[in-house]
């Protein structure tokens, strides 16, 4: 009885040291890089998703602002005023304004110009964040290679094959392709949702584009 009672709290020991963290450092070596590209992934993902956030702000109130200074004729005053906004798509409208007074189509290319430098600032080191995603991968099926040799080895060198002669290849194959696949499937689902944001900031960018040359029609019209 008391050696079945001792047997019971062995198990119970074993079972509370196995870990998550005991469990990645079962995947060996190869789970450094893994977890550098994990770790990698999510900065980038946090610092574009506070940019592209701040980015495609913009107060409900801005354009009918402009509208009412173009009215009045102070061209400097909104000039002025989209310098002073804190919502980056006034840098597009300011460099329309910067070009009154030339024909339709050079403003239009002005503020497209501006546009493409703005959406390129915002899509910076995405293409970092997509190759985590499919090299995260192959480090896992590295690990595999890498448990799969350690495991033959180990049946080579061993006089007596046992299931522990095994088990440390079999847990870095297993360890490394799931930790492999996990941070790359984490930074895809990163991906994806950064690119889904900018393709908003860019529809907002467009619609504003629009309203703001219909705006420089309106007082011609007037007049």
């Amino acid at each position: 009885m008391s050696s079945h009672l001792n047997f019971i709290l062995l198990d119970a020991a074993q079972v509370e040291e196995f870990t998550v963290l005991s469990l990645l450092e079962k995947g060996g070596y190869v789970m450094y890089p893994i977890l550098f590209l994990f770790t990698a992934a999510l900065f980038l993902f946090i610092e574009r998703y506070l940019y592209i956030r701040k980015t495609s702000r913009i107060d409900e109130n801005f354009l009918h602002n402009i509208n009412e200074l173009l009215l009045a004729g102070n061209i400097q005053g909104a000039v002025t005023y989209c310098k002073n906004s804190k919502f980056p798509i006034a840098n597009l409208l300011e460099r329309g304004l910067g070009r009154l007074g030339s024909p339709i189509r050079d403003i239009e290319d002005a503020i497209e110009n501006k546009a493409k430098l703005e959406i390129y600032n915002m899509e910076k080191n995405l293409g970092i964040l997509s190759s985590i995603a499919r090299i995260a991968p192959m480090f896992g099926f590295l690990g595999t290679v890498t448990g799969m040799i350690r495991t033959f080895h180990n049946i080579s060198t061993s006089n007596k094959i046992e299931i522990s002669t095994i088990a440390s290849g079999i847990y870095e194959k297993m360890v490394t392709s799931a930790s492999g696949l996990i941070v790359g499937i984490i930074a895809y689902v990163m991906y994806t949702l950064l690119t889904t944001m900018i393709d908003r900031s860019i529809n907002k960018m467009e619609i504003v584009a629009m309203d703001f040359i219909d705006l420089l029609h309106k007082p011609a019209n007037k007049k």
